[in-house]
């Protein structure tokens, strides 16, 4: 009996105890909030929490120099360091040996109405009077000169009227053989750029505004490293916009250091400290880029006898190249006769040829001031300047 009493209290005593967690955990429930209490206009503002934006009031006294704590140095300073630009990356420019050759293909294109026109006209079964006439018309629109025109025609008419036949081939043969005769192969179209008897060479480019003449200098500067030699360019063309900046960024592009002046200084002034530091590095060739020269403007033409005569105070020139554009045609003869009556033209410098049909300008400018053209521009790539080749040359005109 004392049993059954004491297991009735032990139930009693834990279903008390379970009811007391049950409403326990009911009275910890979490209690809806209270609705927001209106602003305090006259309460301090809160102090911003991480994350907001924490504004420095219009009316806080700032603080001055003299408070501020500045760095004691014991701590090291992060310094930031200048951005040095980086070298150009050095080119190396294609071989010179055999360039036309591989820019034949450009040249024919632009050359072979002259060749095809002539082969056309010779091929015809009767070659009267009228046909020949054709045919010097046909020399004279390509630009090759009345003189030299005249020449190849009585010439061609002699072998073509004892030939008696005329295959395709005899007539492409003869037809070659005159106009190389006409262009020249006897000539020394080497750029003269190392004198026996000292150091550096020195080559001077003159040419009137517009015919490339600044280009023609950078690109003879990556013929003539493109060979082994070392190059200072001299950037005496100070009347120009920017053109000691061209200048120089093509000297960079192959490792040539280039002498510049003052804008609108003097360019005898640069054309001798151009030499003067050729001689101190010991290079092997001065590329002297002149100011494009109009060839009315007898002022300007005297300016340019002047730079060839200060830079004669150092050493004589090796090579004065007058700078042409194939496509001016006639005119470029009229520019050619100015230039050479102040300085002494050793050779020219064709540009532009693969843009145009009168290829015949090679022979009329080597006539008329009877020194040979020694570069063709054949683009307007960085190695479109090639060694003139009259054989290439030739066979371009006239095609396979």
């Amino acid at each position: 009996m004392e049993t059954v009493i004491l297991a009735v209290v032990i139930a009693v005593v834990v279903l008390g105890a379970l009811g007391g967690l049950v409403i326990g955990s009911r009275r910890k429930k979490s209690l809806p909030p209270p609705p927001p209490a209106a602003p305090d206009i006259t309460a301090p503002p809160a102090e911003p929490h991480v994350g907001d934006e924490a504004e420095t009031p219009r009316d806080e006294p700032r603080r001055t120099i003299e408070e501020v704590d500045l760095p004691d140095g014991s701590a090291p300073v992060a310094v930031e360091e200048p951005l040095v630009p980086e070298a150009p990356a050095i080119e190396i420019p294609e071989p010179t040996a055999g360039r036309l050759v591989r820019l034949r293909a450009r040249l024919s294109r632009s050359q072979n109405a002259l060749g095809k026109g002539l082969l056309t006209l010779l091929s015809r079964e009767h070659l009267d009077d009228e046909t020949w006439e054709e045919i010097e018309d046909t020399l004279l629109t390509a630009d090759v000169g009345v003189q030299p025109t005249t020449e190849l025609v009585d010439r061609l008419r002699e072998r073509v009227k004892v030939l008696g036949t005329r295959t395709p081939a005899e007539l492409r043969g003869l037809l070659r053989e005159e106009l190389l005769n006409l262009v020249g192969t006897d000539a020394d179209r080497a750029v003269k750029t190392e004198p026996e008897d000292r150091k550096p060479g020195i080559v001077m480019v003159v040419g009137v505004n517009g015919t490339g003449k600044t280009t023609t200098t950078g690109k003879l500067a990556r013929v003539l490293v493109a060979d082994g030699r070392t190059v200072v360019l001299g950037a005496a063309d100070t009347f120009r916009a920017a053109a000691a900046d061209q200048l120089q960024t093509w000297g960079e592009r192959v490792g040539a250091y280039t002498v510049r002046g003052p804008e609108a200084g003097d360019p005898a002034s640069v054309a001798f400290d151009a030499v003067k530091e050729g001689k101190e590095m010991g290079v092997d060739v001065v590329l002297i880029d002149t100011a494009g020269r109009l060839h009315t403007k007898t002022g300007l033409m005297d300016e340019l006898g002047k730079v060839k005569r200060v830079v004669e105070k150092h050493a004589p020139l090796d090579e004065v190249l007058l700078v042409l554009d194939a496509t001016t045609g006639q005119n470029g003869l009229v520019q050619a006769r100015v230039f050479a009556e102040v300085v002494d033209i050793t050779g020219i410098v064709l540009t532009k040829l693969d843009g145009t049909a009168k290829g015949g300008i090679v022979i009329a400018v080597q006539r008329e001031l009877g020194v040979p053209v020694k570069l063709i521009g054949l683009g307007e790539g960085a190695d479109d300047l090639a060694p003139f080749e009259p054989e290439a040359f030739v066979d371009a005109l006239i095609g396979d």
